[in-house]
């Protein structure tokens, strides 16, 4: 088993660029109400300081003194509102950056050749679309919009510090050298750490799922002790990763709270020793000290997100990974009909070692076409390749010649694998239905139900809204066969490549799982991956596979007659 790569920082930085270059406008709108709110949050203490001056020089009234109190209040409830609204808005934005990353990761994962994802681990693929999407997701809704609202509101401060008294805008900045020296140490160690945490959470995640899917195998052959060695091992990689991450935060947050009240500090006795030598005066230290106070809640804001971040950006490189192996939808045309037709295929699912050695092969539309051989012949990878699941490594299978895979990858169903693998997804009828043809009205639903024999639909509590799936009406084998087929149905697809859709039911569902593919296959191109010999003696030509290769083609008789590899097939299937 391998993973899949990981994104450098150029095109983690990219992705990031491409994420926030979608909301643009958004995201000025959220700078700007960020800006404004900083701003008011700067007129009570600057009003405060008038106080304090007015009080030094003897010079206030107490009228004065109320409307600047008025001020102060007008300040405040000012800057509550921007901060809530701003708050609100970019909550907004961090829900819509978290929305584009699942749906991009979604069509991502999806978007993974048949032959990657035979190689995956999967606990690296599983962890990359659950725990990194979420923990991506979070510094993306909460991190980055935190950075930047901290990022404008310290900038808006030191800017205003210097307005004030260039002297002690300088004195503000003492503690600069300190952060930016913490924050370059971090940083070039986090990336590598939190990469080795995800890593090593990802082989948790796949020793766990091998046990829970082979637990009776596990204690049928005595491999507790041995299963439960791998488990330590993995989960003592994940705990040393964990420490080498909390050891680089034990450095980074101490540094950074002394270094927050630092300038707050260092402004005072610089701005008292200033105003005992009459260089400025009490009220512009009273505000300088307010103002630069005000800075250790953004400051420790964007450190701990500073945090956060590298641990996102480490999750982030592992979800950009995913495309590297994904194809993008390509431009196709309109299919000249349904011919079908396979040129020199050859196909491998590890390098080296072929599976499929230059098999060509035709199918006019309405045969009804069976593929036999031995186990491991290749059939079943040639149905694939048939169906668009996966690209030929050279060669070409067309469809009215137009690749297959790239009708696949556009989004156009023309030819449906059908296998003995079905899902029943958690939604109603009508969403597992029309996932096959969004724009399908219900009628068209009703009488794919109809097709397949569904008959237990008609007993559902709410018809096509009924819930399916987990908390919903749980469906027994036959019946999630069928629909299934009434998915397919739905789909009109001119050829169904049928890869011995029943074999893995009792002989009582089989026979109704039967009648529905009879249903679906009238007036289409069938192909039929037949295990079973009884299966392709019916057929119209059989396609007799033997070491990846097609080595015979024709009707039952004649292969039987021609005493070649299908007769001796045929010959041991009958005794």
């Amino acid at each position: 088993m391998t993973g899949l790569p990981i994104a450098d920082r150029r095109e983690v930085r990219q992705a990031a660029v491409r994420l926030l270059r979608g909301e643009r406008r958004e995201l000025a709108v959220v700078l700007l109400l960020t800006a404004l709110s900083a701003l008011s949050g700067l007129v009570g203490p600057y009003l405060l300081g008038k106080i304090v001056g007015g009080v030094e020089a003897g010079s206030l009234t107490l009228s004065t003194v109320d409307q600047i109190a008025l001020g102060v209040l007008g300040a405040a409830v000012a800057h509550l509102l921007l901060v809530r609204y701003s708050a609100l808005r970019t909550a907004r934005l961090g829900e819509r950056f978290l929305a584009s990353l699942r749906e991009e990761a979604v069509a991502r994962t999806l978007a993974l050749p048949a032959r990657v994802v035979d190689r995956l681990s999967t606990g690296d693929l599983l962890t990359r679309v659950t725990s990194d999407v979420g923990t991506v997701g979070q510094a993306l809704r909460d991190g980055v919009p935190e950075v930047l609202a901290g990022a404008v509101h310290v900038l808006v401060v030191f800017a205003a510090v210097f307005w004030l008294d260039p002297v002690l805008g300088l004195v503000s900045l003492a503690g600069t050298p300190f952060v930016v020296w913490v924050v370059r140490w971090y940083l070039r160690r986090a990336r590598a750490a939190y990469l080795a945490e995800s890593a090593a959470n990802g082989d948790v995640a796949e020793i766990s799922a091998a046990v829970g899917e082979g637990s009776r195998t596990i204690e049928t052959y005595g491999l507790r002790a041995r299963m439960v060695a791998a488990a330590d091992r993995a989960i003592a990689r994940s705990y040393r990763t964990r420490l080498g991450t909390l050891r680089l935060r034990n450095v980074l947050f101490p540094v950074t709270t002394f270094v927050n009240v630092l300038p707050a500090v260092l402004v005072l006795l610089v701005g008292g020793f200033f105003y005992a030598a009459d260089g400025v005066r009490i009220e512009v230290v009273v505000t300088a000290v307010l103002w630069v106070w005000r800075l250790v809640e953004p400051m420790d804001r964007i450190l701990f997100w500073v945090e956060f971040l590298q641990r996102g950006g480490a999750s982030f490189a592992r979800i950009e990974g995913i495309g590297a192996h994904a194809e993008p939808p390509p431009a196709v045309g309109e299919p000249a009909g349904d011919r079908i037709e396979v040129k020199g295929v050859r196909y491998s699912y590890v390098d080296g070692h072929e599976v499929l050695h230059g098999v060509d092969l035709v199918v006019q539309q309405g045969e009804r076409l069976a593929i036999v051989g031995v186990s491991g012949a290749g059939k079943s990878t040639l149905g694939r390749l048939i169906a668009g699941v996966d690209r030929p490594a050279e060669g070409s299978v067309l469809v009215g010649g137009v690749p297959v895979a790239d009708l696949v990858a556009a989004g156009e169903q023309r030819i449906v694998l059908v296998t003995q693998e079905h899902h029943v997804f958690i939604g109603t009828v009508r969403e597992n239905l029309a996932m096959a043809a969004p724009d399908a009205v219900d009628g068209r639903l009703l009488e794919a139900l109809r097709t397949v024999g569904a008959r237990w639909f008609d007993e559902l509590p709410e018809g096509l809204d009924t819930l399916l799936g987990a908390g919903g009406v749980e469906l027994d084998p036959a019946q999630a066969q069928q629909l299934a087929l009434a998915r397919v149905e739905v789909a009109d697809p001119h050829t169904l490549v049928l890869d011995e859709a029943t074999s893995s039911l009792d002989p009582a569902t089989a026979r109704h799982a039967e009648r529905a593919i009879a249903a679906v296959r009238e007036n289409r191109t069938v192909i039929a991956i037949a295990h079973r010999l009884q299966t392709a003696r019916d057929a119209d030509r059989i396609a007799v596979v033997d070491a990846g290769r097609v080595v015979e083609l024709g009707s039952h008789a004649e292969l039987v007659t021609r005493d070649g590899v299908y007769a001796t097939l045929w010959r041991s299937w009958h005794g």
